[in-house]
């Protein structure tokens, strides 16, 4: 299959996207109430072109609740792979992850604080968050890869992890503590950091959209750069990449993206783990290729997580966050046993 994909043209794309939107529907489609695939699709088309709507269907639920929040579904599954999968070719690290290294507990740190304060801006809804998220997870990125290299200059795998772990702990500990502390809003931060898109609205969809095209733009233009991490920095100097620049544009991309999707769902763990590493078993190493299908695998993947959590245990619904860390946590081990093997 590999081989297959050495090309990633017009064909794949095209696949990969039919795939997504094949999803797409179908998790619109299914929940407490399931809808006929014709009526969703009608709602949503003459939604589009403003036509009448039939008599029949549950137009409310397609247009109001759930395509909104599907499709902020698939746009933050699509934003956790391709900054995972940007991380993992800088860092030269299989198990680099916005919540492997702790940078997701920081972006939460920054939006719990946001939220229990108050922080807002005038006319711009989830502002405050955005920014304190954006904030907490570049400072909290910086933080730990610097206290990683003083303490190992080769930025191992383990130390990167040890780091990662004790500073999410450290995250955590302070969330908890605000959480106490906010009577009124314990129960909207404790599900919150849980990992939740419900509630979801175009509003959080035209914010979700818009950074991954600026900011999802710039990580793919690094692809090249990307691929000449994979030999060592020192090569990379060689083919003429100017190494701390590319970091530096990559790690600040990266946190923007990683606290406004934490700001808008909460704490989504692994995703960005995943999803790289197994679309890498299928496209190659290639970031030209593997970004890109990266982006359509983890919407589909987050999408699919979070209908489970949505019928798993219906009427009742689980933060997505629960089922893609269960998920996460399996892949984590065989990954971590897999590089240390092979060693």
């Amino acid at each position: 299959m590999k081989k297959n994909f050495e090309r990633f043209g017009p064909i794949e794309y095209l696949l990969f996207g039919a795939a997504t939107l094949i999803t797409l529907i179908l998790c619109v489609c299914i929940g407490s109430v399931n809808i006929p695939v014709l009526d969703t699709a009608t709602a949503i088309w003459n939604t589009i072109w403003k036509l009448p709507i039939p008599e029949g269907i549950a137009h409310s639920i397609i247009i109001s609740v759930r395509l909104p929040r599907v499709i902020c579904v698939a746009l933050v599954g699509a934003s956790y792979a391709l900054y995972g999968c940007a991380l993992q070719g800088l860092l030269r690290n299989p198990l680099a992850d916005g919540s492997t290294l702790g940078v997701s507990s920081g972006a939460a740190l920054g939006a719990v604080i946001a939220i229990a304060a108050g922080i807002n801006i005038p006319g711009l809804p989830f502002a405050g968050t955005v920014i304190m998220a954006m904030i907490f997870a570049f400072f909290s990125l910086v933080a730990i890869l610097s206290l990683a290299y003083k303490l190992d200059n080769s930025l191992s795998t383990n130390t990167i992890i040890l780091i990662g772990v004790v500073f999410s702990m450290f995250a955590t500990s302070i969330i908890s503590f605000i959480t106490v502390f906010s009577n009124e809003k314990m129960k909207t931060i404790t599900f919150w950091t849980m990992g939740s898109l419900s509630g979801s609205n175009y509003t959080n969809v035209l914010l979700l959209l818009f950074s991954l095209l600026i900011l999802g733009t710039i990580l793919i233009r690094h692809a090249r750069e990307l691929n000449a991490f994979a030999i060592g920095e020192d090569n990379a100097r060689q083919v003429g990449v100017d190494v701390k620049r590319v970091k530096m544009i990559i790690l600040i991309t990266v946190s923007a993206i990683i606290g406004i999707c934490v700001s808008v769902g909460g704490t989504i763990g692994f995703v960005g783990l995943v999803m790289p590493h197994m679309t890498r078993m299928i496209v190659g190493p290639n970031h030209k290729r593997l970004m890109p299908a990266s982006m359509f695998s983890g919407a589909v993947f987050l999408m699919l997580a979070d209908l489970a959590a949505r019928t798993m245990l219906s009427p009742l619904e689980l933060p997505v966050g629960v089922v893609t860390s269960f998920i996460g946590s399996i892949v984590f081990v065989y990954i971590f046993y897999s590089s240390r093997r092979y060693r």
